[in-house]
C-alpha cells in the first residue's frame, strides 16, 4: 500500500485515521484525502497535518458520486488502496432527508468500487460501516459478523446496501475487500451535533441536556483511536472478503453517558450555571422514530485473528474527550458559528 485514498477524511473518524496513519504507524506512503466538505467535513481539522507532511498528505475537494472526478484521482495518484469513510451518518438527518443518504452512501460507494475494479495494481478496498445495519438488540445478546441485517432507519438501510455492494464486488469481480462494522465512536474532532460533544458543550454553557425517551437505550462506545488502530490492522492483515466487527466493549445507557459528562464538566469548575449540578439541566424529550433499543458488538473475531484490543475504557475515554473539547473551544466555536463554512468557500472555491 503506497497510495491510500481516504474518503471523508475531513470528517470525525476519517481525520483521526489520517492522523493515526501518518503519525503512529510504519506506513511510509501517501494519503490522498477526498472529501466533499459538507457540513461535517472540516479541512481545518487537518491543517497541522498538511504542514507536517507536505509530501505525503494530499487533499482533493470532490464528491464521491462524481465518477469522472474519482477516476481522475485514481489515475493521477496511482491509487492502490481505498479506506472508505465518506457517508452521511446522522440518523435524525436521514429521517428528515433520506435522499441524500441514498445518493452518498449507496451511489458514492458504487462509484468508488467501479474505479477500484478497473485500477491497475489495485490492492485493497476497505469499507467502514456501522453496527446499525444489524437493527436492534434486546437486553441480551451481541451482534456478530453473521448476524442478519435488519436496518431501522434510512441511514442504516443505506449503509446496509453499501455493505452488500462491497461484498458483491468481491464475489463477482474478485476485488480484494474488507468490511468493518463498528459501534458508536467518540473522541476528538467529533461534530458537535453528536451525543457526547453536544452534551459536553451544552453542560459547559448551562444549556438543556435533552435525552430521547427515558434514556435507557444502550450503545456500545468505541474511542476513535481504538477504532483507527482496528481499521489499520484489518487493512494490513485482514482476510480478503471478510467482515470484522469493532466494538469498545463498553455498553452504557444514554442517560448514564450524560450523567457522567455532567460530573466531569462540573469537576472542571468551568460550567456557566451558577449553582447546583449540570445534572439539573437534563430533560427527557419525545423519543426518536424507530429508535433502536440496544447495540452491542462481539469483536471476538477481530481479537482472535488480529490481536486487537481496545485500549481505552469508558472512564479514560470520557475523561480524554471532555479534556479535548475544553482545550479546543476555538475549533468548536468555528464549527458552531458556521465560520468554517466561509473558510472553506474562501480556500476551496465554494
Amino acid at each position: 500500500m503506497k497510495n491510500v485514498l481516504v474518503t471523508g477524511g475531513c470528517g470525525f473518524i476519517g481525520s483521526n485515521f489520517i492522523r493515526y496513519l501518518l503519525g503512529d504507524t510504519d506506513f511510509s506512503g501517501r494519503v490522498i484525502n477526498v472529501d466533499k466538505l459538507t457540513y461535517a467535513g472540516n479541512p481545518a481539522s487537518l491543517e497541522d497535518v498538511a504542514v507536517k507532511y507536505p509530501d505525503r498528505y494530499i487533499f482533493e475537494k470532490l464528491d464521491i458520486c462524481d465518477a469522472q472526478g474519482i477516476q481522475q484521482v485514481f489515475e493521477r495518484y496511482a491509487v492502490d488502496t481505498v479506506c472508505h469513510f465518506a457517508a452521511e451518518s446522522h440518523v435524525d438527518r436521514s429521517i428528515a432527508s433520506p435522499e441524500v443518504f441514498v445518493d452518498t452512501n449507496i451511489k458514492g460507494t458504487f462509484t468508488l468500487l467501479e474505479a477500484s475494479r478497473v485500477q491497475q495494481g489495485f490492492s485493497r478496498f476497505h469499507h467502514v460501516s456501522t453496527d446499525e445495519v444489524y437493527g436492534s438488540l434486546g437486553k441480551s445478546g451481541y451482534f456478530v459478523e453473521t448476524t442478519s441485517y435488519a436496518p431501522s432507519s434510512p441511514y442504516s438501510a443505506s449503509k446496509a446496501a453499501s455493505d452488500h455492494l462491497v461484498r458483491a464486488y468481491c464475489h463477482t469481480y474478485g476485488l480484494d475487500v474488507t468490511i468493518s462494522n463498528c459501534s458508536n465512536n467518540y473522541g476528538p474532532f467529533q461534530f458537535p451535533e453528536k451525543l457526547i460533544p453536544l452534551m459536553i458543550l451544552n453542560a459547559l454553557g448551562g444549556k438543556p441536556l435533552p435525552i430521547y425517551g427515558d434514556g435507557s437505550n444502550i450503545r456500545d462506545w468505541l474511542y476513535v483511536r481504538d477504532h483507527c488502530r482496528a481499521i489499520w490492522m484489518i487493512m494490513e492483515r485482514g482476510r480478503s472478503g471478510e467482515t470484522y466487527n469493532v466494538g469498545g466493549e463498553c455498553e452504557v445507557e444514554n442517560r448514564q453517558i450524560v450523567y457522567r459528562i455532567c460530573d466531569l464538566v462540573d469537576r472542571t469548575g468551568l460550567a456557566e450555571h451558577a449553582r447546583g449540578s449540570s445534572r439539573d439541566l437534563v430533560c427527557f424529550i419525545k423519543d426518536r422514530p424507530g429508535h433502536d433499543f440496544r447495540y452491542a458488538i462481539d469483536c471476538t473475531k477481530l481479537k482472535n485473528e488480529l490481536g486487537w484490543r481496545p485500549e481505552e475504557s469508558f472512564e479514560t475515554g470520557m475523561e480524554k474527550s471532555v479534556a479535548w473539547y475544553l482545550d479546543h473551544l476555538d475549533w468548536v466555536r468555528r464549527i458552531q458559528s458556521g465560520e468554517y463554512l466561509e473558510w472553506i468557500k474562501t480556500h476551496y472555491n465554494g
